[in-house]
Parts: structure tokens; C-alpha cells; sequence
């Protein structure tokens, strides 16, 4: 699918679909209707199923939103989230994609997860497998959290600082290149049977970090899969959380209710990513829309 735009360049659109492993993700309630399945979000067919569905459609991507904690504010408790199922019960969205990769062959998936509440190892473990299994189609929404009851659930008062937070992000991705780029050459990986060398050991190389807020020395576990570092998501709109992002992101999410606000926050955006050294254009832009049919 193309647009033409006024200086007559094409640009292709690029379409995600927007989800959650739960009951309630964003259109709270609808799971009452009577045509509505959500309710089976934790069954795999449900997820193969919407897979299929939108590869057949040309999707580029399954997005798949998430939160640590619960929404515990509004009446000082969660009995409203759970008579909703306002994000609650949510369930794990990285088990998911090995089994929706299984049935498609060009779907990306992109899985948000909150670093705040991970080790960097242990996570760019997980994506460097998943990235593997896929072939290729993994994708990494970075947050750093906004809720204290994540905070408690990890044995925590609250939140830290916001952008101490980010601080601890910047350092969190580096060593995460680390792994991701750094521990493995890409002609390592040799499976010469015959003289009975899989991987060549001068090869493959430790690492060591001695940061603020991680300590790591070894070598990484997984062998260079096919992208290496996954997409990069990241929808930062602070002044702090923007730095972040157009540093890092291939893609940024946006909120915006009118044209002009939209061109205002891609312009910030494009300018921001200019100043980091970077093409402006190398950043994809991504807005929600809820489409109702019929």
C-alpha cells in the first residue's frame, strides 16, 4: 500500500496491528459484546489465529502492548479492574511468538517490555532467541515503567526518578549491544563436522561492563542471530524520554488528535534525530487509529 505525497515521492505505509495479552487492552468493556472472543486470550489458537489473519491482510506487524503492575489508584483499589478485566489478568507477551512465527512467514512482532524490572543479560538472552526463531522478525518496545504497584510487586517503595530511569535505560541498551554485537563474530559459527569444530574460539569474545547500575563479564550464550539487535520501539515524549528515542528507536509511536499536532511532534522529532547524527528519515513514525467497521 502507497501514498503519494506533494513532492510526488511514494512512501509505503507501514500498518501494525495494536494488542495486548489480555482481556481489556485499550477498548475497555468490548469484551462484553457478544461476538467478541478476548476472553480467549490465553489460548494459543486465539494468537495463531489472529496471526494468520493478519498476514493474509499485509500487516507489517503485531504490536503487543504490556504493563508491569496494576491500575490500583482509582478508588484506592483494583476492584474495578478486576470486575473489567482492565488489564488484569495480563499475561507474558514474549510466549506468544514462537508459536504466532510458526504459522506466518512475514508478520514482525513487536514486544513491549519494561527494563526496569529485568536483568540485561537474561533479556537480550531471550530476544537474541526469539530473534532465532523468527528469522528475523522480532522487534523490542523499550519502557521504563510508570506504575507503583510495579514497583511494590518487585519488593520497591516507588517509582524512580523519571529521568534517572532513562539514565538507567541508556545503560541497560549498551550492554545489551554488548551482547547483541559485540561477544560473537559473524563467520564464528563454523559446524565443520569433519574436523569437529562447531564454533571457532578465537571467535567468540567476553565481555566486560563496570556501569552504574550493571556489572556483567562473560561471553554471550547465544550465537548471532539474524538481525542481531531487534527493531527498536520507543514512544519517549518527554524532553528526556525524546533524547532516548531518537538516539535509538527505527520506530517511535505518537499520540495526536489533529494534523497539525501530528506534524508539530514528527517535525520535533526529524529535527531531534539531525542533531544526534542521524537520518531523519531512518526513524519510522507510527500513530493509532481505532477503525470501526460496519
Amino acid at each position: 500500500m502507497t501514498k503519494t505525497t506533494t513532492n510526488s515521492k511514494t512512501k509505503k505505509i507501514l500498518l501494525n496491528a495494536f494488542d495486548m495479552n489480555c482481556v481489556g487492552h485499550i477498548n475497555h468493556g468490548l469484551w462484553t459484546h457478544p461476538r467478541d472472543e478476548s476472553h480467549r486470550f490465553n489460548e494459543l489458537s486465539y494468537w495463531t489465529d489472529l496471526a494468520k489473519t493478519l498476514e493474509k491482510g499485509l500487516f507489517d506487524g503485531l504490536f503487543i502492548a504490556d504493563i508491569t503492575g496494576v491500575y490500583d489508584v482509582y478508588q484506592n483499589g483494583i476492584d474495578l479492574t478486576l470486575r473489567e478485566s482492565i488489564q488484569l489478568p495480563s499475561h507474558d507477551p514474549s510466549t506468544l511468538v514462537s508459536a504466532m512465527a510458526a504459522v506466518t512467514e512475514h508478520l514482525g512482532f513487536g514486544i513491549t517490555v519494561n527494563l526496569s524490572y529485568e536483568s540485561p543479560y537474561q533479556f537480550a538472552r531471550r530476544f537474541a532467541s526469539l530473534d532465532h526463531l523468527t528469522h528475523g522478525r522480532i522487534g523490542w518496545n523499550i519502557v521504563t515503567g510508570y506504575l507503583d504497584s510495579a514497583q511494590r510487586l518487585i519488593g520497591e517503595n516507588g517509582l524512580k526518578d523519571h529521568d534517572l530511569r532513562y539514565e538507567q535505560a541508556e545503560e541497560f541498551l549498551q550492554l545489551c549491544y554488548k551482547f547483541w554485537e559485540g561477544s560473537w563474530e559473524d563467520n564464528a559459527v563454523l559446524k565443520d563436522k569433519q574436523n569437529r569444530i562447531f564454533t571457532d574460539p578465537t571467535k567468540v569474545h567476553q565481555i566486560n561492563h563496570q556501569g552504574q547500575f550493571y556489572r556483567s563479564q562473560g561471553v554471550f550464550q547465544v550465537s548471532p542471530s539474524v538481525q542481531r539487535t531487534p527493531v527498536l520501539f520507543q514512544a519517549g515524549a518527554s524532553p528526556r524520554g525524546m533524547a532516548f528515542a531518537t538516539q535509538h528507536a527505527e520506530g517511535m509511536f505518537i499520540g495526536g488528535d489533529h494534523p497539525d499536532k501530528i506534524k508539530k511532534q514528527v517535525d520535533q522529532i526529524r529535527c531531534q534525530a539531525t542533531e544526534q547524527g542521524r537520518d531523519p528519515e531512518a526513524i519510522k513514525i507510527f500513530v493509532g487509529i481505532t477503525v470501526v467497521t460496519a
